[in-house]
């Protein structure tokens, strides 16, 4: 099992040297095919407006995100000529509003093994990098690797790996969908915060978990941690440290669409402080 179809989505010009070198890098190491999907938003919204100045105001959103569209899809190119020469790529560009975002992108991203996003939070993201994030994961039901400020690292391929277990259905999804990374590392931390006292594992955490990457060829061991720290995420963000690991891998928790962030907290502080690559899986 591995990546063939590798996916990233530009809708920031700050955005495009991280993403598309990252996605390269990944891309090749595992003789897959990157796609780059450049969009230019139409962020016009037009509740209501005098006579006659709705189109007006309408033209100027699609001129502005067709003018996006064309820079990005420049620096795109640009950024793809710096990279391999053997790298299979392809760019397409698009203008759309703000409303279709969601399933443009979820449309494309149920066709790639893997999605990579720069973070969506921070200093410098896009005002549309959560829903892009949001959109691959929740709707378009693909793993997604976000990129923290410093890319992937040394490695294209991780070598230490920390995978977040809680006996989730995510948490499970996201091991399934990391495989090709995880069967490739040299160590997988399978690491287990606050074990329940009920419940099948209650007496081996992580021990099933365990069992079946090994029988996949996996080289792991368990962790269990108890929360010495307010927050899950920062617990997490301490092991990764201290385990001086490449990825973290876990499930992605979602609210009700009726908020205004789908993403949990959890993930959501993860995303926020993560100082590696983490790839997410729904």
């Amino acid at each position: 099992m591995a990546y063939k179809s590798i996916l990233t989505v530009l809708t920031h010009l700050a955005d495009v040297e991280l993403a598309v070198h990252g996605a390269a890098r990944l891309a090749r190491s595992q003789d897959a095919h990157l796609d780059v999907l450049v969009l230019g938003v139409d962020r016009t919204q037009v509740g209501y407006s005098y006579i006659g100045s709705g189109a007006v105001l309408m033209q100027v959103g699609i001129d502005r995100a067709e003018a996006d569209a064309r820079a990005l899809e420049a620096a795109a190119n640009a950024a793809l000529l710096k990279e391999f020469s053997d790298l299979r790529s392809s760019v397409e560009a698009i203008v759309t509003q703000v409303g279709a975002l969601t399933e443009l992108v979820a449309s494309r991203a149920r066709f790639a093994d893997l999605v990579v996003l720069p973070r969506p939070y921070g200093s410098g993201a896009s005002a549309e990098a959560e829903a892009v994030v949001e959109a691959a994961l929740f709707d378009g039901k693909a793993p997604v690797l976000v990129l923290p400020a410093k890319g992937l690292g040394a490695h294209a391929v991780p070598r230490r790996i920390v995978l977040a277990w809680n006996q989730s259905a995510e948490a499970m999804v996201a091991a399934r969908q990391a495989l090709p990374f995880l069967k490739a590392a040299e160590m997988v931390d399978i690491t287990v915060v606050d074990p329940p006292s009920q419940g099948e594992e209650r007496s081996d955490p992580g021990g099933m978990l365990c069992q079946l990457l090994v029988r996949h060829g996996v080289k792991a061991e368990v962790s269990v941690l108890a929360r010495g720290l307010p927050k899950v995420s920062e617990v997490l963000a301490r092991h990764v440290t201290d385990q001086n690991a490449n990825m973290l891998v876990m499930g992605a928790y979602g609210h009700s669409r009726f908020r205004e962030a789908i993403l949990g907290g959890a993930t959501r502080n993860m995303l926020t402080s993560a100082e590696v690559p983490v790839l997410m899986a729904h």
